[in-house]
């Protein structure tokens, strides 16, 4: 491309972020507490907004992608389609937000402001189609969360975890931008569709394989992969109830579908291909085994999803767009099940405390709806039928099958198995276990209000639903990645 082919009907839904972030930092500098207000109410709107901008877009790229900004920025299906995601998990987070008792009244506008702000730079991650395009995104989105996770009032575990972010992040980062250089040095280009027709073996190009390998390992960092993981756990357990549930999700979509865009480039058989596929059956597998020994609610689900982390790379090393679309499919499973689970967590703890398992003791007689939609959440994620979760891993596992890594489908079957102990414990302490007087349930404020319900209900309904009929998401999906690889050819 040689010039920007600005076509702003389909950066609607950037613009519709940038100018809540805009108005939010204006807000934030006039310390007017009562525009702060307004704005904050505006926040839902405005990504209720970009989510239908980027939803009625799609039908108008099936048959052709809108390349801008010299090539760098490709507003595609696969883009809109997490676009819409972004958009929908922010409104999620900004609704659990709401009543959030750790984060002061004073430091409320700075904190939509970041979580804006993250939402904008993963909206951008969504389309960038040149690596140091998603160089810039992936850094916009982090720093924002490095501010996010601290403001969790008198906690010095939220410092902690903040520190612990930090610190990791700036490696990864590090990595990133060497891996970056090498690519640059050897290939001599940074576009993702230049970069197909390249040799990405070790035995041709070696330089080219550690520069891409380190790159990649910025995006698993912020997938939480192992051996990149060992920030997320502690980040869970130390940041508020509400930031952890914005963490824990809507991140890791940028990091996924760049991961998509780049494996396109990969096929079976290639060293890059085997590494990532050790990589997801070791994560699968610890993650499995770490979360089996967790009390802490929040610290079971970081380990649980570095085996996620794991699940959605089995799809990535299939090498076709079946399994490519199966990983999209299962990010936003993925995203829809936690945010489910963390919407009855921070319900359940309305005073922004950590939970354990114990604190759930008899949640069936004192709340049966939040009972109910923690059920369909634990189902979801351990991949029972008829939910989201089950159908998203029948994708990832019928992807790989067949294309070499047969061996990591048996692991996929194994750590389910595994998984089936820690998250059903979630509804045996819900619905078997009494609450007796020394547990600590017996004190928690449940959020009986009817947006709790509502949510409940509905994110609940979410799940069912698109296990049952997730046709109409799976040909969005397929199509996307399948013009991926007629892109690259």
């Amino acid at each position: 491309m040689d010039s920007l082919n600005l076509n702003f009907c389909y950066l609607v839904p950037e613009i519709f972020l940038l100018a809540l972030v805009l108005a939010l930092f204006g807000a934030a500098m006039t310390k007017s507490q009562t525009l702060a207000g307004f704005l904050v109410k505006l926040c839902p709107v405005g990504a209720l907004a970009a989510a239908i901008c980027a939803f009625v877009t799609i039908p108008y790229l099936i048959l052709d992608d809108k390349i801008m900004f010299f090539g760098a920025y490709r507003v595609d299906i696969l883009s809109q389609f997490f676009k819409i995601l972004i958009s929908l998990g922010y409104l999620v987070a900004w609704v659990n937000s709401l009543k959030a008792t750790t984060v002061r009244e004073a430091q409320k506008p700075d904190y939509y402001l970041f979580l804006t702000l993250s939402a904008f730079g993963l909206s951008l991650l969504s389309s960038a189609a040149e690596l140091v395009a998603v160089y810039l995104a992936m850094e916009l989105a982090s720093y924002s969360l490095y501010v996010l996770i601290p403001k969790r009032s008198h906690s010095k575990e939220a410092a902690e975890a903040a520190l612990k972010y930090i610190l990791f992040g700036a490696a990864a980062t590090a990595l990133a931008l060497y891996g970056l250089s090498l690519v640059i040095a050897t290939q001599h280009t940074t576009f993702i569709t230049d970069l197909s027709p390249m040799d990405w073996t070790v035995a041709g190009n070696p330089l080219a394989v550690v520069g891409l390998s380190l790159f990649l390992g910025g995006m698993f960092f912020k997938l939480a992969l192992f051996p990149f993981h060992f920030w997320f756990p502690d980040v869970y357990q130390g940041a508020g109830n509400e930031t952890a549930a914005y963490v824990a999700t809507l991140p890791k979509l940028g990091a996924i579908v760049i991961l998509i865009r780049l494996a396109a480039l990969l096929t079976p058989g290639l060293e890059l291909t085997d590494i990532l596929a050790v990589l997801a059956a070791a994560s699968i597998t610890y993650g499995n085994l770490c979360a089996l020994a967790q009390k802490d609610l929040k610290r079971m689900l970081g380990f649980s999803s570095v085996a996620h982390a794991g699940y959605i790379l089995v799809g990535l090393v299939s090498g076709t767009p079946e399994g490519l679309a199966a990983s999209a499919f299962y990010a936003m499973a993925y995203v829809l099940m936690n945010l489910l689970c963390f919407w009855v967590i921070c319900r359940i703890s309305a005073d922004g405390r950590n939970l354990t398992y114990q604190d759930l003791n008899g949640l069936s007689a004192r709340s049966p709806l939040l009972a109910l939609a923690l059920l369909v959440a634990a189902f979801s994620l351990v991949g029972l039928p008829p939910t989201v979760g089950f159908i998203g891993k029948l994708w990832l596992i019928t992807s790989a099958w067949g294309h070499g890594y047969d061996w990591l489908v048996i692991v996929v079957c194994v750590n389910t198995a595994i998984a089936i102990f820690y998250y059903l414990s979630l509804v045996r302490h819900a619905y078997a276990e009494e609450d007796i007087p020394f547990g600590g349930a017996q004190t928690l404020t449940l959020d009986r209000g009817w947006a709790s319900s509502l949510g409940a209900l509905l994110m609940g309904l979410m799940v069912l639903i698109l296990g049952v009929v997730p046709g109409p998401v799976w040909s969005v999906v397929l199509r996307a990645c399948r013009s991926l690889y007629v892109v690259i050819n």
